[in-house]
């Protein structure tokens, strides 16, 4: 009778030993998952494959699209600039704008095409750009009249860069001529960039455009002395002057009669890029010349007579 009230007392214990690991199994927390990079992947592929093929046709046509750019670009560079069969009358800095424009145009187009592969809509894009343009445009009204102004000088070619010029009161070697402003520099180094408007709507002298120039240099003499052998003797001193053009010939001429000299100016004509150099070897010649010709270069005399009213 004892030993079935102790197997009795041991199957009780024994279940609620098992209620109670039950009870303590299930406010256990639950076990934690490993991440696998592998089983994510495929999970993301699975779900989304056609939309990843569709990004990667994308992101590969936007790389070729951006190639056929680059090389177009490439051939207008050489189209434009780099061409041995540009007609010479078009002058330098307008192959640069075209070329310039040209390059905008091919980048803005293979973004728009990159737009389109990408889903975006470009027509309203090109819609809003040209309205943008359109306000930009009136709000610059007139740095647009500079632009207008830069084309037609580059189409007229009042000048071309290398030529020394004057407009209005700037004067200086065009550097540069862009579509809004025309760089210049000044004879004694100084830089100037002058709108193009200011330029197109007023005269222009242009010192370079000629292959041949005229200098006119004049010099007195006394009047005591031999009009004739000054004429004859100057106009030797430019005939032996390498710089001075034979045709037209130089001449000697009679220019004015001043208070205490006879003027003479001496005329020669000489090619554009020697002007100066004939010029100032001129004037470093005439005295000489004048001096081995027995001549005098007077200079104003003031004679003064005192009267002494002591005397009188």
């Amino acid at each position: 009778m004892g030993s079935v009230l102790v197997l009795m007392a041991a199957k009780d214990a024994a279940k609620v030993a098992a209620k109670a690991a039950k009870k303590a199994a299930r406010n256990l927390p639950p076990p934690e998952e490993k991440f696998c990079l592998s089983e994510s992947l495929a999970d993301l592929w699975t779900t989304y494959d056609e939309q990843i093929i569709l990004f990667a046709k994308s992101v590969l046509l936007a790389l070729v699209t951006i190639l056929i750019a680059g090389i177009c670009v490439s051939i207008a560079r050489k189209l434009i600039l780099n061409s041995s069969k540009r007609p010479a009358a078009i002058d330098e800095s307008l192959y640069k704008v075209f070329f310039n424009l040209a390059r905008v145009v091919i980048w803005v187009l293979a973004f728009l095409v990159i737009l389109d592969l990408f889903g975006f809509n470009t027509a309203s894009i090109v819609t809003v750009l040209g309205a943008a343009g359109l306000t930009i445009g009136l709000a610059m009204k007139d740095s647009l009249s500079n632009v207008a102004a830069g084309v037609m000088l580059m189409i007229l070619r009042p000048y071309k860069t290398g030529d020394f010029i004057t407009t209005g009161a700037v004067s200086g070697t065009i550097k540069e001529m862009g579509l809004f402003s025309t760089i210049m520099q000044t004879v004694d180094g100084i830089f100037v960039a002058v709108p193009n408007s200011a330029i197109f709507g007023g005269p222009v002298t242009n010192f370079s455009r000629n292959a041949t120039r005229r200098a006119d240099i004049s010099v007195g003499i006394s009047y005591g002395d031999n009009l004739p052998a000054a004429l004859k003797a100057l106009e030797a001193m430019m005939q032996k002057n390498e710089l001075i053009l034979k045709d037209p010939a130089p001449q000697v001429l009679v220019a004015n009669f001043a208070e205490s000299s006879v003027t003479l100016t001496l005329r020669f004509w000489t090619s554009g890029d020697k002007y100066w150099d004939a010029y100032w070897m001129v004037k470093e010649q005439l005295k000489g010349a004048i001096e081995e010709a027995g001549l005098n270069i007077p200079f104003p005399q003031r004679v003064v007579t005192l009267i002494n009213k002591a005397e009188k």
